[in-house]
């Protein structure tokens, strides 16, 4: 018998159908003699609803009470849930966050899990009952209500695993699991049956919307099986897990993309020791997130600085650094809205040599010019002209056979 947490996403349970189509999965683990914790989200398109109706009363509506509204959504899904696994003889009992004892900071809109006490939904299980958790929220240390931000059930099904020690977190969605590329992008786009955290840890972070990053990053750290796989299917899906040689015999797992980039350039920047901290840190004050970085050769005494930055994050760096400029003699901000970033991800590539020139020469044989090069110890990006992206990640795809699955290793 296994402590099982699933959750599922808002397509999983849009209708009652779908509710019941979830809930009969769940009676079957229950049937095999599991203990199942199962995390809900709001029926598909309700959070976009209930944010549309605050902004027609308030724009902004205050933070603290979109964070109350919001939570209803979850409250519908769950209570909907249990009820109708009561109809069908499985005793169950739902939780909102504070009930299951989810605790946050005071971050409206965007709060992180700081503890969970497991103590409630452990005393539901010992009643034999199947838990029915609200996910993306929870409660501050005065009992206010929080939420997570955007993917954030996925964050609370696997801290609460986490917490639980539970054996396995299952993330059901509307795709089979977690795959070499974008499979919209590139048919031949391959299921991948294993990844290793760190991997995955590069893809959420790159936009892949399979999993929440968060999620990713707490599975790692407490070493929580995690699987993605398709509520509309048996199929097993991918494992989320420690990577081990089998994987770092692979250079290239995955090719990741995201058009959310926009870059700045500052041309003529005095060279002078902390210029670079006068423009990056009222940026970093704004939380905006700062990700490639050039600095050129100085040239008489000037340089130039280029960055990324998320492109709903340009009007305010645009200010802020134009500010910078004007106080340091700098000579012109300059950006540029029509670029990507595309991803070459593997934790082979410790392990392999020459991984950086083959995708530059594949990029090259292309006619694609690369205009940033960011490199980690299982990551490689370019950033690119935004038109050539969907041909990058297909050239990519091609260079390094992805859509061939990897030799299966004998022992002995």
């Amino acid at each position: 018998m296994a402590l099982i947490v699933q959750k599922y996403g808002g397509t999983s349970v849009a209708d009652l159908d779908r509710i019941a189509n979830v809930a009969n999965r769940v009676i079957k683990g229950v049937m095999e003699g599991h203990k199942m914790v199962v995390v809900l989200s709001a029926m598909a398109g309700e959070t976009d609803r209930l944010i549309r109706l605050a902004k027609e009363l308030a724009d902004p509506p205050d933070p603290r009470e979109l964070d109350v509204l919001l939570a209803t959504g979850e409250q519908v899904t769950v209570s909907l849930f249990s009820m109708f696994l009561r109809d069908q003889g499985v005793p169950a009992a739902s939780l909102l966050g504070h009930q299951a004892c989810i605790y946050t900071d005071r971050a409206y809109g965007r709060a992180r899990i700081r503890g969970i006490d497991t103590t409630r939904i452990r005393e539901e299980l010992k009643k034999g009952r199947v838990v029915t958790v609200a996910g993306f929220q929870g409660v501050d240390e005065v009992g206010n209500i929080t939420t997570l931000g955007r993917g954030g059930s996925d964050t609370t099904a696997v801290a609460v695993a986490a917490a639980l020690k539970a054996d396995l977190c299952e993330i059901y969605t509307d795709v089979e699991g977690v795959y070499t590329t974008d499979p919209r992008v590139y048919s031949k786009a391959r299921l991948l049956d294993r990844i290793s955290y760190d991997e995955m840890l590069e893809m959420a972070s790159l936009g892949a919307k399979v999993l929440e990053i968060r999620s990713v990053g707490f599975a790692k750290q407490y070493k929580v099986p995690l699987r993605v796989r398709s509520t509309f299917s048996s199929h097993p899906g991918t494992l989320v897990c420690e990577e081990d040689a089998e994987m770092e015999a692979i250079p290239v797992s995955g090719v990741a993309f995201s058009r959310n980039e926009a870059r700045v350039s500052i041309t003529r920047v005095p060279d002078r020791p902390g210029i670079a901290s006068r423009f990056f840190k009222p940026v970093a004050d704004a939380n905006i997130v700062v990700d490639l970085i050039i600095q050129n050769t100085s040239i008489d005494g000037f340089t130039d600085l280029t960055f990324t930055v998320p492109k709903g994050d340009l009007p305010k760096t645009l200010e802020l650094v134009r500010a910078v400029a004007r106080e340091v003699g700098a000579d012109q901000v300059l950006s540029d809205e029509n670029i990507a970033k595309v991803s070459i991800i593997g934790v082979g590539m410790r392990n392999h040599a020459g991984i950086a020139a083959r995708m530059f020469s594949a990029l090259a044989a292309a006619g694609i010019n690369i205009l940033m090069i960011s490199t980690s110890e299982i990551k490689i990006s370019c950033v690119i002209e935004d038109k050539y992206t969907e041909l990058a990640v297909r050239v990519l795809h091609d260079a390094f056979g992805l859509e061939n699955p990897p030799p299966k290793r004998t022992s002995g």
